[in-house]
């Protein structure tokens, strides 16, 4: 499979070129275009957070612990929350992701399996879109498919080296299929990795209609 240093540099141009076209053509400005290069570049590394190796993991949820908490600020202003709570809810969030989540998901996830998937790809885009707060939803959106375009290239990528290109016929290795996938070999992983997905969808719709957004049904 592809090395940690590999996905950095591959999520790391993505994020380059998503960045640049958000900017031009798209005609966002040049700040949501540099977040935008930003959350593609971590999207591309968020799959190693089931490594098997303890360097990503550690670094990954460090940068998680710290993101996270940023892109609820505009959210929890929005909301009322004194400057106070804005700093109690980021220390609380920062500890709590940093060394609960990490380590319950330790426990509960094996590399290259649901997490190296399409549907959590799709989750890792409606949690983007979800606590990030913006009057303006293309942004929200933009960012959002970011993460999911950093993300998939981690999966193709995977993918591109599970085969051995030596020799005269490329041969597949043991690895092949595994990260590019709808579903896993577990059935109570699968299905709570979709429960997953459906709440988020669920979360995204009301966000949708509290928002008096034309749905089309």
């Amino acid at each position: 499979m592809a090395g940690f240093r590999t996905h950095i540099t591959v999520s790391g141009a993505c994020g380059i070129a998503y960045g640049g076209f958000a900017v031009q053509p798209l005609g966002f400005n040049t700040e949501a275009g540099l977040l935008a290069a930003g959350v593609t570049a971590v999207g591309g590394m968020l799959p190693d957070l089931d490594s098997d190796s303890g360097i990503p993991v550690r670094e990954l949820f460090g940068l998680a612990a710290a993101v996270i908490p940023l892109m609820l600020v505009r959210r929890l202003m929005h909301a009322g929350v004194s400057p106070e709570g804005i700093l109690a809810t980021l220390l609380f969030a920062y500890v709590f992701i940093r060394y609960f989540v990490s380590n319950l998901f330790k426990q509960l996830s094996v590399h290259r399996g649901m997490y190296h998937s399409i549907p959590a790809m799709l989750v890792a885009g409606l949690c983007v879109y979800l606590a990030y707060h913006s009057p303006d939803r293309t942004i929200r959106m933009m960012l959002a498919c970011g993460v999911m375009l950093g993300f998939l290239s981690h999966l193709i990528l995977d993918e591109v080296y599970s085969v051995d290109w030596r020799g005269v016929k490329p041969k597949l290795k043991a690895s092949a299929g595994s990260a590019v996938k709808f579903g896993s070999s577990s059935l109570p992983a699968t299905a709570t990795c979709y429960l997953i997905l459906g709440g988020l969808l669920y979360l995204a719709y009301l966000d949708l209609k509290k928002s008096g957004t034309d749905l089309g049904f």
